[in-house]
């Protein structure tokens, strides 16, 4: 039985952060949390409310409205997020919400909300949450830490094919326009910017299968306890 410890998957978007966080929550035996989703769902209650981003006080306001949590959904046994009591996991999916994220989640009010919630989360341990700043400022002493990136081309394909399934008039230049855009964001923000926690595992799952990732990531895991099985 592995002892309950947290675990940080971060990296730029479309890398496969939440694939693997869900499927090695599952082989663990942990709680998986989506911290990108709360980010979504924040900017989706911005977006719904016309919430003025260079507003301080209207940010500061619109965020004692909000509410989140993560509840399983018992037919697929996923992980799922729910703003003010709605169940918002697939519209935040959209690329409304996917155009907006990165410069809701730059606000520094947004971010100080978001890790105390995350924070929180975690307190039991037994976790594994994906994100940006998961390994450098939320669990800036996790036990096992991931950093995973894979070539532009490959993620750009991978948000595409997710997205036109929901969405069959999405343009492929219009995704990578976005991809380039969150990369810009997400790593020249002053506030808790992606990069890599010195000491973070490096994962490039550019060429790697889903089962390769996984297997890549529980030897990491084990590795952590097998001086004490010794």
């Amino acid at each position: 039985m592995i002892p309950k410890i947290i675990i940080t998957i971060d990296g730029f978007s479309s890398c496969g952060k939440s694939t693997l966080a869900k499927q090695l929550a599952r082989k663990l035996g942990y709680a998986y949390i989506d911290s990108g989703a709360m980010y979504r769902a924040i900017t989706l209650y911005f977006v719904r409310n016309n919430v003025d981003l260079s507003n301080v006080a209207e940010i500061k306001s619109a965020l004692e409205n909000i509410s989140l949590e993560f509840i399983v959904n018992p037919k697929n046994e996923h992980s799922e997020i729910y703003l003010n009591g709605e169940n918002v996991e697939y519209i935040i999916r959209d690329l409304v919400v996917a155009e907006k994220v990165s410069e809701v989640a730059a606000l520094k009010d947004v971010r100080t909300f978001a890790v105390a919630a995350q924070q929180q989360m975690g307190k039991e341990r037994g976790i594994v949450m994906d994100g940006r700043d998961i390994g450098t400022t939320v669990f800036p002493h996790a036990a096992v830490k991931i950093f995973m990136v894979a070539d532009e081309a490959v993620r750009v394909e991978r948000r595409f094919t997710e997205m036109f399934e929901k969405n069959p008039n999405i343009d492929l230049d219009e995704v990578k326009n976005n991809i380039a855009l969150r990369d810009y964001i997400d790593s020249n923000r002053k506030i808790s910017p992606l990069r890599q926690a010195p000491d973070a595992v490096l994962l490039d799952n550019t060429n790697l299968s889903q089962k390769e990732q996984l297997d890549f990531a529980l030897k990491l895991v084990h590795d952590q306890f097998e001086p004490v099985a010794k």
